[in-house]
């Protein structure tokens, strides 16, 4: 019998076991991932930038967390030797029409409490001298990292309190009590008194299991990236972020330097025919139907047609997906540009159509329930177990 079970073997989990034993030292504490590698999904196939949490409802759960995480991280990272660098990253206008856009974004930074500030064409060109733009916000507090690394370092601090990390372990069901939870998996039966679902992409439906009936789903959208060649890489500094359109959800794409000097371009973001599909040729019939079943994803894709058509344009055409990167830098190319790793983006949509836009967690019987954590959900994951294990205790199911 365990104390807690986190499933989910990502950056979320793994750091809700590593605040268990800061607050209950003798907790027994197992982590159940179903596969054979911690950070497999989308830990491991981010874009490993710090948020600075800018873009943010002020007084938000994203907004919050994703401040004080990117502190906690960094603190995180330095105690524990992990490769790190607060580069910062401008946020550039490109058109007139973008100006006002980025004024108000800058606003919303400041509500957000952030040390940021506006500069103008010679300042932007000092900063990043290949970016085309009118000017640009400034984000000196923001960072890379790779956090998979994090997370196996998470991982080691909850086997040295003496927690237990169970790879190869798929959950197929789950019974809840009124004094804990039964958890079958691919390899047999395990008890315990709490079960917190860290699962990601799969959160939804762990929750489903578990009786919990949401109304929400989990649409996985594919986030598709190229690499600039390594002589190219000189056109990016750090990282470069346009002002986001506010008529869609996505950041659109974006320059980021990567731990070890690969810079990536993008993403798009196309449906994936698949939660865990990363190929533009993976499919998987179960979870195909469950998006085209939902009322809501065709009411989100009637509301952004054009933006999703533009999106599926890039998909297939690396024309026109340079030429969304020719507005922040004039003068990159096709030839300079080579096919990168994608990601799936774990986006959860309510049956109106509107996307949660927040963490959004869920309060069991004797079990806590993480069913929305996207991005910068990895700039925020000390601050989200935190938070979490605090849920815990106030339960009742705490270990004296």
């Amino acid at each position: 019998m365990y104390d807690y079970t986190i499933i989910g073997g990502g950056i979320v989990g793994l750091s809700v076991g590593m605040a268990l034993y800061e607050r209950f030292p003798d907790a027994k504490v197992a982590v159940i991932e179903k596969e054979n590698q911690l950070a497999a999904h989308q830990t491991g196939r981010n874009s490993g930038v710090i948020h600075s949490g800018i873009y943010y409802k002020p007084g938000s759960f994203k907004a919050k967390f994703a401040r004080k995480g990117s502190q906690s991280m960094t603190e995180f990272c330095r105690t524990h030797d992990i490769e790190h660098d607060i580069c910062g990253k401008v946020i550039v206008a490109t058109t007139q029409e973008e100006l006002p856009l980025m004024d108000n974004l800058y606003e919303r930074g400041l509500q957000n409490g952030l040390a940021i500030r506006k500069i103008d064409m010679g300042e932007l060109k000092e900063i990043e001298p290949h970016v085309n733009g009118l000017g640009a916000i400034h984000v000196p507090m923001a960072g890379i990292v790779n956090y998979a690394q994090v997370s196996e370092a998470f991982a080691n601090i909850i086997q040295k309190n003496g927690g237990e990390i169970k790879l190869g372990e798929k959950v197929e069901n789950i019974t809840e009590t009124d004094d804990g939870a039964v958890i079958e998996t691919n390899n047999g039966t395990i008890r315990t008194k709490m079960l917190i679902n860290c699962a990601g992409l799969h959160s939804d439906r762990i929750a489903r299991l578990t009786g919990y009936h949401t109304d929400m789903s989990i649409v996985p959208f594919r986030g598709e990236y190229f690499k600039l060649k390594p002589e190219k890489r000189g056109l990016v500094k750090n990282l470069i972020y346009p002002v986001p359109n506010p008529k869609f959800p996505f950041l659109g794409v974006h320059f980021t330097r990567m731990i070890g000097g690969e810079v990536d371009a993008g993403p798009n973001a196309v449906l994936s025919f698949k939660r865990e599909g990363y190929k533009k040729s993976d499919f998987n019939m179960q979870d195909f139907t469950e998006v085209m079943r939902y009322p809501g994803f065709w009411k989100l894709a009637s509301k952004y047609m054009k933006e999703g058509m533009d999106e599926m344009v890039r998909s297939v055409s690396k024309k026109m997906f340079v030429k969304s990167l020719q507005n922040l830098i004039p003068e990159i190319t096709e030839d300079d540009l080579v096919p990168g790793p994608a990601g799936v983006r774990a986006q959860a949509l309510k049956a109106d159509g509107g996307l949660v836009d927040d963490f959004h967690i869920i309060q069991g019987k004797r079990s806590i329930h993480v069913c929305n954590a996207p991005s910068p959900a990895a700039t925020a994951s000390i601050e989200i177990g935190k938070y979490v294990v605090e849920k815990a205790a106030l339960s009742g199911a705490v270990v004296k």
